[in-house]
């Protein structure tokens, strides 16, 4: 163990200290030492085959300018393991390209990189009608699959029309006409997507087509915002087409708008008012407001209202206004007509009448007025009074001998009697109250001779669930 001891401590003592110092040179400086290779920045160090030979270092370099053909031209020069680079190249990225191979070889000190951009036009073409001929040789070698691409894409194209032009099939699909159409627009669309997409995976260019979906989606969100109107009421006249609210030819109020359903696009709903003049309602608004339907219950009710004396007995006045409303041939017996007394008033009692007519056999508007009509002759007959309104006016402030300074004709005037009531002339005769076609007849005639997209149908569901048109009493 002594022995051992010894033997070490004389080893320590022989051997000199540089056998066990620590290594603090830089990776460039311990590159530059015999028989050393390092890496340098992290990078593999490529190394020559004699490292402390300048001329190793530059012919390992030219060996490797060589096989790169954007650093045929460079000269290089090495003197005490220093590196300079000479000559021109085409691009930036040749010169810095040359640099960075330079510094990587073992043995190299520093990289003095002289290298100058060649800005001539023969030498800038060069390169250029290199890269295009490459491409068109990838091109070249390319079309058999191009053609096959193509092919398909135009395969499922025509197989996506041919689909879409069969309506028979559509029709019993989606019986709504908008729908119908709608799908046969999209069919084409879709198998056209499905066409690119397989010729695209045929190309292996699959990432091309999510760039372009990309940018589509993009651009559509911006479109979108553009034309929302035209959207929302498109939208809407998909709802209504589907819904059917109203027929051809329906008597509706739409926004206070009242007239005859003429046809339903896919922007507006068109009605002819009663006074034969065209009114374009955007679909949108058609959608969100309140629809009154005149024409979906042939029985509708008429109301008015006739004031009698405050001397008068309103329910003999009532009983007497029924009666003669029942007399009328156009008023319903079922459901029969009822009135009420809606007020008293400053110098009558108003009576409110409410018979029921159908609309497939008399006019609204002639019925309302012959009921009138009807009511008012019959209360004069039994002694009714339908007043006119009378106003009692007060003056203050007359002095009281103001009477005794009229005229004597004026005192006997106002002691005189009552003038005699008028006459009241009432007309013989019924009236006519059959409903009046023409509005119906000029939306007949419109739409016969218009062309114009029509997305209601007479063979389509409502939303009320019947089928057909709207029943007639």
């Amino acid at each position: 163990m002594i022995y051992r001891i010894a033997l070490a401590c004389a080893l320590m003592l022989c051997l000199p200290d540089a056998a066990f110092a620590q290594d603090d040179r830089t990776p460039v400086e311990a590159a530059a030492s015999p028989g050393t290779i390092t890496l340098t920045d992290g990078d593999i160090a490529i190394a020559a085959e004699d490292a402390n030979a300048d001329d190793a270092i530059e012919a390992r370099l030219r060996g490797i300018f060589d096989v790169i053909p954007a650093l045929s031209n460079v000269d290089i020069t090495v003197q005490q393991g220093v590196v300079r680079l000479n000559g021109t190249v085409v691009e930036t990225d040749a010169a810095d390209q040359a640099e960075t191979l330079a510094g990587r070889v073992s043995g190299v000190v520093a990289v003095d990189n002289a290298v100058q951009i060649d800005s001539s036009v023969d030498k800038r073409l060069g390169p250029a009608a290199q890269r295009t001929r490459a491409v068109l040789d990838d091109t070249i070698s390319l079309l058999p699959l191009l053609a096959i691409a193509l092919v398909t894409a135009i395969l499922f194209w025509l197989a996506g029309a041919l689909i879409a032009r069969q309506k028979w099939l559509w029709s019993r699909v989606a019986p709504n006409p908008l729908i119908s159409n709608l799908i046969r627009m999209v069919v084409p669309i879709i198998f056209g997507l499905l066409g690119v997409v397989i010729a695209l995976n045929i190309l292996d260019a699959v990432a091309i087509l999510s760039a372009v979906l990309g940018a589509a989606g993009v651009l559509g969100l911006a479109v979108g915002f553009a034309v929302k109107d035209t959207i929302e009421n498109f939208i809407s006249s998909i709802m209504l087409s589907i819904r059917q609210p109203f027929r051809a030819n329906d008597l509706v109020e739409i926004d206070g708008l009242r007239g005859n359903v003429v046809r339903l696009t896919s922007r507006a709903t068109i009605l002819m008012t009663p006074d034969g003049n065209h009114v374009r309602i955007p679909n949108a608004n058609v959608f969100n407001a309140i629809i009154t339907n005149y024409t979906r219950n042939p029985e509708r009710r008429i109301t008015f209202a006739l004031g009698v004396d405050a001397d008068d007995d309103p329910v003999a006045g009532i009983d007497t206004g029924l009666a003669a409303l029942q007399k009328l041939d156009f008023v319903l017996a079922e459901p029969t007509p009822t009135a009420w007394i809606e007020e008293v008033g400053d110098s009558n009692i108003v009576l409110t009448f409410a018979p029921w007519i159908n609309q497939s056999h008399t006019d609204f508007l002639k019925a309302k007025s012959a009921s009138i009509r009807a009511v008012k002759q019959t209360l004069e007959e039994k002694g009714f009074t339908l007043p006119e309104p009378i106003y009692r006016l007060r003056i203050d402030g007359v002095p009281s001998t103001l009477a005794t300074e009229l005229p004597s004709s004026a005192k006997e005037g106002s002691q005189a009697a009552p003038p005699e009531p008028k006459v009241k002339a009432i007309a013989k005769g019924e009236m006519d109250t059959r409903p009046d076609k023409s509005i119906e007849k000029k939306v007949s005639e419109d739409r016969a001779a218009t062309r114009e997209e029509d997305l209601l149908s007479a063979q389509a569901p409502t939303e009320f669930g019947d089928e057909g048109q709207t029943p007639k009493a």
